[in-house]
C-alpha cells in the first residue's frame, strides 16, 4: 500500500473549468490560493498561458511559444484566497469561451535563497514538493537553490527575456545528460548536454546549470517538482503498441497526467495532457498538448488514450505508430486525485 501524509490532494493541486465572461471574472472553488496557474482555452486556438506568484499576476508566458514574458493587464489580474481574478483578455476569459485551469500551491511571492552560486527567489511548498524559482543567469556554469529540501524529479525552465528561447525540461528518468523542450516534439537530446545541466543531478538544495542561454541568460523561471508518495509521480514507461498497452503504477488515483515520447522525433510526439475534470470517465481521450495551441481534441485513437485507475493509469491506445507504438519510451508527470491510502487510513476507490 502507498501511504501518504497528503490526504487531500486538492489542497495542493486542482483543476478548475470555467466559462469566460469577457468582463472581470473572479473564480473560486480551487480550495487554496494558487501560486502557479496554467490556463488553456478548450474551444479555441489560443496559447497556453502560465502565470505565477513569483513573477506576479498579469505576467504571462506561453508553453507552446519561444517568446518573452508578456505583461497583460487584462490577463490573470490577481491570485485570491480561493482562486483568481481574470480581466477581459481572450486567451484567459473570452466571452462564452470554454477554459480549463490547472493550479498548484507553492508559498506565495517567495524569498531570497542563497544556497547556490546564484541567489534565487524561491516560493517553495516542501509538503507538496513544488517550488517556483526565479533567477538571473550569468552565462557561466553555476548552481541555483530550489528550496525543496529534496532533489527535484522534474524541472521546467523558461527564459523570460527575448524571443527564440525554447523551454527546457529536466526529468530524472532521462538523466542529467539529456533534456527536452516543452514547446517542441523533439526526442530527448544529449547534444551539448553539459551546457544545460553540467551533466549533474540536482541535489536536495540546488540544481546545476551550464552556459546555455535557454536556462542561463537574463531572467529565468524554473518550476521544480519533487516526488511525494501518494501525491505525485515522475517516471517513464515503454509502450507495446496494443490495446492492452502499458500500465503505469503511481500509488494513487491520478487526476492529471502529462506524457511525452522521449525516444523519437515526430509531428505527433506531443506533450499530451489528460485530467479527470475535463474527462471524468474512462477512457480519457480529451487531449490538450502543452506544445500546441490546438482546440481540445477527442481523437486519441491515433495518439494517446488512457484509463485513470485507483493505483495508476493504463494506456489504451493500440496504434502501430505514434508515442504508444511498440518499444517507444515515454516520460510522464502525474498528480493525485486520491492516494491509495492516506495517513488517515482511508483507501481510495476506482472509477
Amino acid at each position: 500500500m502507498a501511504y501518504t501524509t497528503i490526504n487531500k490532494s486538492s489542497d495542493y493541486f486542482n483543476t478548475k473549468l470555467y466559462t469566460g465572461t469577457g468582463s472581470s471574472n473572479a473564480l473560486t472553488g480551487i480550495n487554496f490560493q494558487p501560486d502557479l496557474t496554467w490556463i488553456k482555452k478548450r474551444d479555441g486556438t489560443n496559447y497556453h498561458v502560465l502565470t505565477d506568484a513569483v513573477r506576479l499576476a498579469t505576467k504571462q508566458i506561453y508553453s507552446n511559444d519561444t517568446g518573452a514574458e508578456q505583461a497583460v493587464a487584462e490577463g490573470l489580474k490577481s491570485f485570491d484566497s480561493d482562486g483568481f481574478t481574470l480581466g477581459t483578455n481572450g486567451d484567459t476569459n473570452g466571452n462564452s469561451g470554454s477554459y480549463c485551469s490547472w493550479n498548484w500551491k507553492a508559498n506565495g511571492a517567495g524569498s531570497a535563497n542563497t544556497d547556490g552560486d546564484i541567489t534565487s527567489t524561491v516560493s517553495a511548498n516542501t509538503t507538496a514538493g513544488f517550488s517556483i524559482v526565479k533567477y538571473t543567469g550569468t552565462g557561466s556554469n553555476a548552481t541555483v537553490g530550489h528550496g525543496l529540501g529534496v532533489a527535484p524529479s522534474m524541472i521546467i525552465f523558461k527564459r523570460l527575456v527575448g524571443s527564440g528561447w525554447n523551454w527546457t525540461v529536466y526529468h530524472k528518468s532521462m538523466g542529467n545528460n539529456y533534456f527536452m523542450s516543452l514547446n517542441l516534439t523533439n526526442a530527448k537530446s544529449n547534444t551539448s548536454s553539459s551546457t544545460y545541466f553540467q551533466d549533474t543531478t540536482p541535489t536536495s538544495s540546488v540544481f546545476s546549470i551550464g552556459n546555455s542561454g535557454h536556462l542561463n541568460g537574463d531572467d529565468i523561471i524554473a518550476y521544480c517538482f519533487a516526488e511525494k508518495q501518494g501525491y505525485s509521480k515522475f517516471g517513464r514507461f515503454t509502450a507495446n503498441g496494443s490495446t492492452d498497452n502499458a500500465f503505469v503504477y503511481t500509488g494513487f488515483k491520478p487526476s492529471w497526467v502529462m506524457m511525452k515520447c522521449d525516444s523519437v522525433t515526430e509531428g505527433w510526439s506531443n506533450w499530451y495532457m489528460f485530467d479527470t475534470t475535463r474527462n471524468p470517465t474512462n477512457m480519457n481521450t480529451k487531449e490538450l498538448m502543452a506544445n500546441k495551441n490546438n482546440v481540445e481534441s477527442d481523437n486519441g485513437a491515433d495518439y494517446a488514450q488512457i484509463d485513470m485507475l485507483s493505483n495508476g493509469f493504463k494506456i489504451r491506445n493500440g496504434s502501430a505508430w505514434g508515442p504508444m507504438a511498440s518499444g517507444r519510451t515515454n516520460i510522464y508527470m502525474a498528480f493525485a486525485e486520491a492516494p491509495l491510502v492516506g495517513s488517515n487510513n482511508v483507501p481510495c476507490t476506482a472509477r
